[in-house]
């Protein structure tokens, strides 16, 4: 008997680190993922590991209070690894909308497969183009490994550090900002430049619709933009993904 409730509370704290971080975690967190899909994947996964992973919690020495404070403790730090990846992951669809509102389509909204919401069509269209990469490139065999990887540093029933916790997810915050500002700088350079050249042309020839010129050249210059600069960032941005992960992830 005590060693089936052993055993049922190992699984239970190791299905609540894993259904806390599949919650929020990039791809498997969207509503394109049937509920049922994620459910199964969760108590596969759960299953697996708690099969490997030795228990570390003996019910005979804690209490129910003590063993909903593990629980508690399993579900804050499941949410933490997802926070990280979910930040990192987001900086190709953010940079996307900086180059949007640059080309004046803010208000060209179409519904986000992922998140059920509006959202603009670029910004979908480089996520898209970016799932579909990481993908290819076994990225879900990344997110599985940092699940492994989060049971070497704290073991099930293990009280995660807080502030390490934070340091991480602040960080992977401040890390997502700078990239998606560093994937859209060529952009913002060339529409930068293209307003130079504007104002030129409307100083040289006052009577020139200088307002319809731009809104054509701005959607052109930012397509162009796109498909020469952006997207060949988008796949080397895979491989910088794991590398940030590696580095920001509470592990």
């Amino acid at each position: 008997m005590e060693l089936m409730i052993t055993k049922l509370l190992g699984f239970v704290l190791v299905l609540t680190r894993i259904s806390s971080f599949f919650l929020v975690a990039p791809v498997f967190s969207g509503e394109a993922v049937p509920v049922r899909i994620r459910v199964a994947i969760v108590l596969l996964i759960s299953v697996f590991f708690s099969t490997i992973i030795p228990s570390a919690v003996h019910p005979g020495q804690i209490s129910a209070l003590e063993a909903m404070l593990l629980i508690s403790d399993e579900a804050i730090y499941g949410l933490a690894l997802g926070l990280v990846a979910i930040f990192i992951f987001s900086v190709v669809k953010l940079s996307g909308q900086i180059i949007e509102r640059e080309m004046g389509l803010a208000m060209a909204e179409v519904l986000d497969p992922l998140t059920g919401e509006s959202a603009e069509p670029l910004s979908i269209l480089l996520e898209m183009i970016f799932i579909l990469l990481f993908l290819s490139a076994n990225g879900h065999h990344l997110l599985l490994s940092i699940i492994a990887r989060s049971y070497q540093a704290f073991p099930s029933g293990s009280i995660p550090t807080i502030p390490v916790l934070v340091e991480g997810i602040v960080k992977a915050g401040s890390i997502m900002l700078i990239a998606c500002l560093r994937l859209a700088a060529p952009m913002l350079a060339a529409f930068l430049l293209l307003l130079v050249v504007l104002a030129v042309f409307a100083r040289i020839m006052p009577d020139m619709d200088i307002l319809f010129i731009s809104m054509t050249l701005t959607v052109g210059l930012g397509l162009l933009m796109t498909g020469t600069f952006l997207l060949p960032f988008i796949n080397g941005f895979v491989a910088e993904f794991a590398d940030w992960m590696s580095k920001l992830a509470p592990l």
